[in-house]
């Protein structure tokens, strides 16, 4: 089967509906194609010493770029009007909701389209599952949640729009009725995880999620918060087997063992916004005539989008119902999981089907991000955990759980797992049970954000951490290091890492550190000069990547040696780009000078077909569905979860050692006039060096020259591939010219030449087995921070004085953007500590009126900029890269706790821990 690479990735889906997606090229060139990539071939790449970023000069000159950034005269082909919308949403969910009063847009503010839900139903739109709820809230009900829309208002001229908008901010349109209370939803999920270690480190394990299974309660009260206690009845006997382990632990807890020491604490943690950069932001044209809805969009699961919106229209009237839909990305000017799975696309989409033949712009402002973008979730925790006296080690360990998930489900039951599995973070712990539940409320929507729910729980566990070693008189890195768990050992959930554990490198940082080794000498000094000085330390653990990733890339190199690189990947300030090319770049010799991320449309020579949810199905039917050679468990999947060295950068790893194998390396023992069996032909002799590929006593070769021969020869010049990822990689073989090649892939399809793309059929392809699905997390990174701060008696101004953060991330792809990375989780911890919090409910954003007026984010003038210092430990021999965008934030929280209790006595329970509260308790 042949197809060209211009081709779309198209599929017809039960609706009928084509789809098409791509990533949006500048605007200024005449149309979306691959040859639109940046940094483009006859622009200034900042990449090619490896040291720069491919994306970076349209960042820094301003160049369209970013989603928002375009208006329809900006797009080739379009109408040059653009026509503006706004969502009106509700800032009450305690009464039932009356309608509209629009009598305050008079004239030229009135709106020309109005869209609520009635409009929804009469035009047969679907919302799709994962976004159960009414997109609009009907008249005659309680809003879902504060913050739910009620209706769009669509303008054909920006100032009138701009006009309106000001007038809503003040005089509210939403009527209420008749006082209810707030809507009581179903939880978001409840889980319990229970692990009891054998008699040795070496034996099994007497009960744990991967040997038993992962449990859920069977009862639930009024509310919705589960009935945790082992109930004496017939059904549900895994969890009363589970449930009766953890009350053995607790009961344990409970006891009054002298030998044992015993802590039991609550800790909370608050609400946050993401605070990224851009607002939410899209654009859209429905073509009546064509029945084409063309759409641009920034967000980080560009695949989830574009089929919510086929679902959303899939069954409409036939005059909402496009023939056509093709969704163009732009970058994402910032993510942090705020722009995962997020409904917004699906009002974008509605604004251009009500307004048809007219581009329609629907773009928050600072005021309705807050109202309504995702948010981190608040967590209630109590944790009880009992250490030998005598040894110093922790000996069992009892968790529960409550996460405010807000108004719709998103990642609220994803969030509490990974939460709950980081809730013994680098220890080894041999009785665990813990408990958690996401529930529904009327707060604005909680989801993915950086940390995942293993921010909070490694948090109040890493304070109650210092609490012991402090109660034991224990020096808290010697406590850490006794307990850390060791290379081998088992998480909570029962299985092991499949990467390196660096836990004794780290603490041994953190301990020889001067941060560290001065802190007496540094609080006596601080008490001469009428200041509290305090050292606080932390060392934690954070998984990367899930349980149903996707890696989908092409690679090409054309005659003259340039480097082309397509991945369905999305930029949201991570730098895959640049990660992209210089993984490439290890196997090929140069650096790509044209790379397209959140794109599919490139794939379609292989031919993928997925048909389940990789989640939900058995073992039974993933090896039955596996032999059509074009199935896979999924096509592709968001980017998120520190994962874009680790998954973004796989396939495309892949499909360059393939071109390097069978296109460069033959045609280089050509150009030396060796034989394969020649001994100086072996790979291992070889590297590339400045562009050229050298050899001992051979001639060195450059990179062109080597990619001209390949073309003539007929070899391999380009390859494209897809794998998947369930916490371990697919793999398969596939015949390359007469070899039988084995790659971490489930998908290929190569070039020869200047050829077409030709899909290979795969043997023995191995996907991950489903029982992976019961890990807890198999890959990992680890970071340790240290800080000092200076505390004013009088004020309670608190000043970080030093700060040390030493992480592991594997094989660094670009260490310059690691860097920045760390150090950007360092600003967003300390806000998170000192600074950021939005109240939950009718004072919180869903009012609407919050803006950067009340919410305060880290400044400069917060953060140790001179005195802040990242180390990167070197990777282990033949290490792959690993995430650490998440890990780098986690430790900085709790350290800064440590830190102000060391500095003051004062232990700390909430989040954030501001001014006024110092103050108030140094009085």
């Amino acid at each position: 089967m042949r197809t060209t690479r211009r081709e779309f990735a198209k599929f017809i889906a039960a609706s009928g509906i084509a789809l098409s997606l791509s990533r949006l090229a500048l605007a200024d060139e005449p149309e979306f194609d691959v040859r639109e990539t940046l940094p483009g071939r006859k622009n200034w790449n900042p990449a090619a010493t490896g040291r720069g970023r491919i994306d970076a000069a349209p960042k820094v000159t301003g160049a369209k770029f970013y989603a928002s950034d375009f208006r329809a005269v900006d797009l080739p082909g379009w109408p040059s009007r653009t026509a503006h919308a706004v969502l009106v949403r509700a800032p009450d969910a305690t009464h039932v909701y009356a309608g509209l009063d629009l009598s305050h847009l008079t004239g030229v503010l009135k709106p020309s389209v109005v869209v609520t839900a009635s409009d929804l139903k009469r035009i047969r739109a679907q919302v799709p599952g994962y976004y159960a709820g009414d997109l609009f809230c009907p008249v005659g009900k309680t809003p879902l949640y504060l913050g739910q829309p009620v209706a769009l208002l669509i303008y054909e001229e920006f100032d009138h729009y701009d006009q309106a908008r000001t007038v809503l901010r003040d005089f509210h349109p939403a009527k209420f009725g008749k006082e209810t209370g707030p809507v009581v939803g179903k939880n978001y999920g409840a889980f319990r995880f229970t692990r009891v270690a054998g008699s040795t480190p070496d034996a099994p394990d007497i009960h744990s999620p991967l040997k038993d299974g992962w449990v859920s309660p069977g009862f639930f009260k009024k509310n919705q918060e589960p009935v945790w206690k082992r109930l004496p009845v017939p059904t549900g006997q895994a969890y009363v087997k589970a449930a009766s382990y953890g009350e053995k632990i607790r009961a344990e807890l409970r006891g009054d063992n002298p030998s044992l020491l015993v802590l039991d604490r609550e800790f909370a943690t608050q609400s946050v916004d993401p605070m990224f950069l851009e607002p939410e932001c899209g654009l859209a044209w429905y073509d009546a005539k064509s029945k084409e809805l063309a759409l641009v969009l920034g967000v980080q699961s560009p695949y989830e989008a574009a089929g919510s919106i086929e679902t959303l229209l899939g069954k409409a009237r036939a005059n909402f119902k496009p023939k056509k839909i093709n969704a163009h990305f732009a970058a994402v000017g910032g993510g942090f999981g705020g722009r995962d799975h997020t409904p917004f696309p699906l009002y974008v989409a509605l604004a251009a089907m009500f307004l048809p033949g007219q581009p329609v712009r629907l773009a928050h402002d600072r005021y309705q991000q807050f109202q309504s973008g995702i948010k981190r979730h608040p967590f209630k925790i109590r944790t009880r955990i009992g250490i030998d006296k005598s040894s110093g080690k922790i000996t069992a360990f009892a968790g529960d759980h409550v996460l405010d998930g807000g108004g719709l489900a998103n990642f609220s039951a994803s969030v509490a797992v990974v939460g709950a599995n980081g809730a013994i973070g680098v220890y080894d712990i041999p009785k665990v049970d813990i408990t958690t539940v996401a529930l529904h409320s009327r707060a604005v929507t909680a989801g993915s954000m950086r940390g995942y729910g293993t921010l909070q729980t490694m948090t109040a566990l890493e304070v109650l951490i210092d609490e012991a070693a402090s109660t034991l008189g224990i020096d808290p890195i010697d406590f850490r290091r006794r307990n850390a768990l060791k290379p081998g050992g088992r998480t909570l959930a029962g299985n092991t890492y499949a990467v390196s554990v660096r836990t004794p490198e780290i603490l041994e940082k953190l301990e020889r550190h001067p941060i560290w080794r001065q802190r007496a000498e540094e609080k006596a000094r601080g008490g001469q000069k009428g200041v509290l000085v305090g050292t606080g330390v932390a060392c934690v653990t954070k998984d990367y990547g899930g349980i149903a990733d996707c890696s989908l890339s092409s690679v090409e190199i054309d005659q003259e040696g340039r480097i082309s690189i397509y991945s369905d990947q999305v930029e949201m300030g991570n730098g895959i780009g640049t990660a992209l090319a210089n993984r490439v770049a290890a196997h090929l010799g140069g650096v790509a000078d044209q790379v397209l991320v959140a794109n599919i449309k490139a794939f379609s020579a292989l031919e993928l077909v997925a048909s389940v949810d990789p989640d939900k199905m058995d073992q039974k039917t993933q090896d039955s569905l596996k032999r059509n050679p074009r199935w896979v468990p999924a096509i592709s999947s968001s980017s998120a979860a520190s994962e874009g060295a680790h998954v973004g950068t796989h396939a495309a790893n892949e499909a360059a050692r393939i071109i390097f194998q069978f296109g460069l390396w033959p045609a280089a023992l050509d150009l030396w006039g060796l034989s394969a069996t020649d001994p100086r032909a072996a790979q291992s002799l070889a590297r590339w060096e400045g562009g050229q590929l050298v050899a001992p006593g051979l001639r060195p070769l450059p990179l062109s020259e080597i990619a001209a021969k390949a073309h003539a020869k007929g070899g391999v010049t380009a390859a494209m591939g897809h794998s998947f990822c369930r916490w371990a990689w697919s793999r398969a073989t596939f015949d390359i010219h007469g070899h039988p090649w084995a790659a971490e892939l489930d998908a290929l399809a190569i070039r020869e030449g200047a050829g077409d793309f030709i899909r290979l059929d795969r043997k023995n392809v191995e996907f991950p087995p489903m029982e992976n699905l019961r890990f807890g997390s198999s890959y990992t990174s680890l970071c340790g921070t240290l800080v000092r701060v200076e505390i004013e008696r009088a004020s309670g101004a608190l000043r970080i004085a030093k700060a040390y953060s030493v992480f592991e991330c594997g094989k660094p792809l670009t260490p310059e953007i690691v860097i920045g990375q760390a150090q950007g989780g360092f600003a967003m911890g300390v806000g998170y500590t000192l600074l950021e919090s939005l109240p939950p409910y009718e004072d919180g954003p869903g009012n609407g009126q919050w803006n950067l007026d009340q919410y305060t984010v880290a400044r400069g003038s917060n953060l140790p900029l001179q005195a802040l210092e990242i180390e990167m430990l070197p990777p282990l021999p033949n290490e792959r890269p690993k995430g650490m965008a998440e890990v780098v934030m986690i430790p900085v929280v709790p350290a800064l706790l440590n830190a102000i209790f060391d500095a003051t006595g004062r232990r700390f329970n909430s989040l954030p821990v501001t001014q006024s509260m110092l103050k108030e308790a140094l009085t």
